[in-house]
Order: C-alpha cells, then sequence, then structure tokens
C-alpha cells in the first residue's frame, strides 16, 4: 500500500484499531472508519435499524467522493461480509461473497467439509426448531449445540439431555429480540446469495462431542493459492473448553500442520474462497491421530496478529491492507522477531459468586512501566451483562494481557508478575474450574470497551513499544 491509497476499515475495533494506528504513524497510510461497537452504548443501538444492503449502498455512495480504493474488515458479525459485499460493488479486490457466506453458515459449511474431507469432520445435524420452540423427542445425547450463525462462542455448550437442551434453548423476549437482529443481516444475504433451500441461519446446530486439543490455522489466499502463515494454539482452563490462553509458537508438529493446510484448501477452493485472510480452528488428538475442523473464518483472526509479529516478524495487517489492494502479502517486508514465545492470557471468572476487581489505574500504569512490550485489556461490564455472560457463555471474561518472552519458561515468569501486578490470577490454573464450558467450536476472544468504564480501564494500555513491539 502506498501513502496515495486510501482504505477504508469496517468495524474497526481493538486489536484491529491498535495495528491501524500503528502502521498510519509508520508509513504515513491514510485510512477511514465506519461501522459500530456491537458491546458499547450508544453505538450498539445502531443494531436497532442496521440493514446490511443498506448500509454497503450508503458506503458505496461515499467511496469516489473519499477517494478509497480498498476495504478491510476483521470483524466476524457484519465487517467481513460488508468489505466483501463493498468490494464487490466497487470492483476492488475482495473475498467473494459466497465463500464469506458459506465460511459463516456453519450447516453449510459442514456440508461442503462432508463432500471434500470427510476425514476431519464430525457428526452433524440441524435442530429442527426454532428459537424457542419444543425440542424434538429422540434426539441422542450427549450433544453439541451451537447457532447456525453466531460469532464470540455465544449460546455454543454441550448439552447432555433433553432437559439441559430445552434449557438452554429457551429466551426472553429481550434476548430473542437481540439474536434475531444479529442474525438476520446475515440470513437475507445466504438467501439471496446461496439459496432458498440453504436451511435459514435462525436455528440451532447438533454436532458430536469432541475432546481434544485445539489449534488454529491462520493463512491466505493470494490469486487462488493458500499459503499458511502460522498455528497458534489454544490452551483451555482444565476440565473446560473456555480459553486460558492461546500460544504461539505452535507445539503441533509440522506434518499435522500440513494435514491442517491440506484440509484448508480442499475446502476453500470447494466454496471459491480465492483471495482474503482465513483461521481454521480445529482439534487434534494425538491418541488418534484424528483431526477434525471446528469451522472456517473467513477473516483474519486479529488477536493472534501481534502473537505473529512478535515471534515470526509477520505483520498480518499490513497483509490484509496488501491484499485489499490486490497485491501479493508475501511481498510484505518482514522484522526482526522479538519474542521466542507469545501469549493471549484470558482472565475468566465461572462462578457468578466470585468477585471480579479490574485493576485501578494506578496498577495499570505499573504494569505499562514494568511490560513495555505488554498489551493490557480489563472489561468492565453492567451485572446485567456479567449475568447475560454467563448464560450465553458460561463464564465472564474480565480481562487479557499480551507478553512475550525469550521462551515459554520466561513467558509464564512475565505472566505471573504481571498477573500479580493487576490483581488476576495468572492463566496458569493447575486445578479444575467449578463449571463445565463448551466442549467444541470456540472462537477467538474478542475484546471490547464496556459502557460506564473510565478511559484508562476500558481502552488498551498501550506505549509506542506496545502497539509497535
Amino acid at each position: 500500500m502506498t501513502a496515495a491509497e486510501r482504505t477504508l476499515v469496517l468495524f474497526n475495533h481493538d486489536w484491529d484499531a491498535i495495528a491501524h494506528r500503528r502502521l498510519a504513524a509508520e508509513q504515513g497510510l491514510a485510512f477511514d472508519e465506519d461501522g459500530f461497537d456491537l458491546f458499547s452504548f450508544p453505538s450498539n443501538a445502531r443494531l436497532a435499524w442496521f440493514d446490511m444492503a443498506r448500509f454497503v449502498d450508503g458506503l458505496a455512495r461515499k467511496a469516489k467522493a473519499r477517494g478509497w480504493t480498498g476495504v478491510t474488515s476483521n470483524q466476524e458479525q457484519f465487517g467481513a461480509l460488508a468489505a466483501a459485499l463493498l468490494a464487490e460493488r466497487m470492483g476492488w479486490p475482495g473475498t467473494p461473497v459466497a465463500a464469506i457466506l458459506a465460511c459463516q453458515h456453519k450447516l453449510y459449511a459442514r456440508q461442503v467439509l462432508q463432500r471434500v474431507a470427510p476425514e476431519a469432520n464430525v457428526a452433524f445435524q440441524l435442530l429442527e426448531a426454532e428459537y424457542g420452540a419444543p425440542i424434538p423427542e429422540g434426539l441422542t445425547y450427549p450433544l453439541f449445540v451451537k447457532p447456525v450463525k453466531a460469532a464470540f462462542s455465544v449460546l455454543a455448550r454441550q448439552v447432555d439431555s433433553y432437559e439441559e437442551l430445552h434449557q438452554h434453548t429457551r429466551f426472553g423476549r429481550w434476548e430473542l429480540w437481540v439474536i434475531r437482529r444479529l442474525v438476520e443481516p446475515f440470513e437475507r444475504m445466504a438467501r439471496e446469495r446461496l439459496g432458498p433451500e440453504v436451511p435459514s441461519a435462525h436455528r440451532m446446530l447438533l454436532e458430536e462431542p469432541a475432546r481434544a486439543d485445539q489449534f488454529n490455522l491462520d493463512g491466505y489466499v493470494f490469486e487462488g493459492s493458500i499459503h499458511a502463515i502460522g498455528v497458534v494454539d489454544a490452551i483451555m482452563f482444565p476440565d473446560t473448553q473456555a480459553f486460558m490462553r492461546h500460544e504461539a509458537p505452535s507445539r503441533l508438529p509440522a506434518a499435522i500442520q500440513a494435514r491442517a493446510l491440506d484440509v484448508a484448501r480442499r475446502f476453500l477452493a470447494e466454496v471459491g474462497f480465492t483471495h482474503g485472510l482465513f483461521n481454521m480452528e480445529f482439534f487434534y488428538d494425538a491418541a488418534s491421530d484424528r483431526l477434525t475442523v471446528i469451522e472456517f473464518n473467513p477473516r483474519m483472526a486479529s488477536q493472534y496478529s501481534d502473537l505473529y509479529q512478535r515471534v515470526l516478524g509477520v505483520d498480518m495487517h499490513a497483509m490484509a491492507l496488501a491484499l485489499a489492494h490486490g497485491r501479493d502479502p508475501a511481498a510484505v517486508p518482514r522484522r526482526a522477531p522479538t519474542a521466542g514465545a507469545a501469549a493471549s492470557f484470558v482472565y475468566r471468572a465461572f462462578d457468578p459468586a466470585d468477585r471480579v476487581t479490574l485493576p485501578t489505574d494506578a496498577q495499570l500504569a505499573s504494569f505499562a512501566a514494568a511490560f513495555p512490550d505488554g498489551l493490557v485489556f480489563p472489561y468492565p461490564k453492567s451485572a446485567g451483562s456479567i449475568e447475560r455472560d454467563y448464560k450465553w457463555l458460561g463464564s465472564y471474561r474480565y480481562g487479557i494481557t499480551h507478553l512475550g518472552g525469550q521462551d515459554a519458561v520466561e513467558l509464564r515468569a512475565r505472566c505471573e508478575r504481571a498477573s500479580a501486578l493487576l490483581g488476576w490470577p495468572a492463566p496458569y490454573a493447575d486445578q479444575p474450574c467449578r463449571t463445565e464450558h463448551a466442549t467444541s467450536s470456540q472462537s477467538a476472544d474478542h475484546i471490547s470497551a464496556k459502557p460506564g468504564a473510565s478511559s484508562a480501564a476500558s481502552l488498551p494500555i498501550a506505549t509506542t513499544a506496545q502497539v509497535n513491539p
């Protein structure tokens, strides 16, 4: 990308916002933003009248006057699809719209995977019931249930009986309104582009439960050719499938990483994914040598971009901009790695009775002084939001930190010191948690500032060194 080009960034929050500010400062690149924050008021009030087609129409009308020459977004709920639609409309490079829809419609993606890589699939079926409708008899439990279209692992969990599934699919009027408003923009586009015979996204998907180590393959497709960037290991809290930390580089053997890339190649080719970044979540069970796909995300897993930059010197956000302007990401210069190991550490509570404290301004300042390479994201929330997290996710994630180290041993020691400064338990738990969580299908944790937070507590604490490690 050159300084003369101007990029539209949709739903630019969290890691994306940090990376784009860094690139603008380093290279003098020009960005405009649009979209809203689903997790903060009053920005998320726009959900009430959000219409995907109208949103893209408005952007297309502005494009020439604003001088935009490309668009990018890494937001799962609306951003990736909106960016693909706008790129298609303007004749810009972008991921094909049908490929975005195929990846995000979890039932459709399972059907495709069954055709091209059945050995990497799990048994699945559609729950033949609308939200809140009676649960069919005759299902065999346990089952893993998740929405056909969702993000952030919302409402994804194992159920062991008819009663559990019934209770899990009961929603209040406000919850139903939120769910429908989140899914309907996707539903309209899926029916238009994938065909009316595609099952409604306003449904739940039932899958064979799985217990195995989880990994994330990140890569890109350029001119129809697939390329791996790397693999990140997802470490869960004991006896749960709730993320405790995400680590790079991966401990997964190179031969298994190659198998994962081969599965991704077959799936992405089948859905017509010819351009863009992708993330494939998958399980690998070493005892059975079985690799199974959880899901495909047709965009960058932004949480991992910082980890790859630390351990590989790869700037995924710069690669995304190259793709947005039709250039080969392989030409993006690499930096010297700054760490031999890096992790995104997740801080969670599993019991609503647990007392969670967020760091004070003084604690955040101490963290920044002691760990100039670190990032910290506290998540203040209202009591109602926390209650909804426990119901929909099974836990309350109240913070994330990013750190690097010379190796895994130093990384753990740095995490323990940093966590102590923040007043949080280090995410290296050795004891089981009290609450069982999902056994499949987790998405990379999403971060967001919440209403009612002080500016110091609700924003990433980032020095120059932190945003440019």
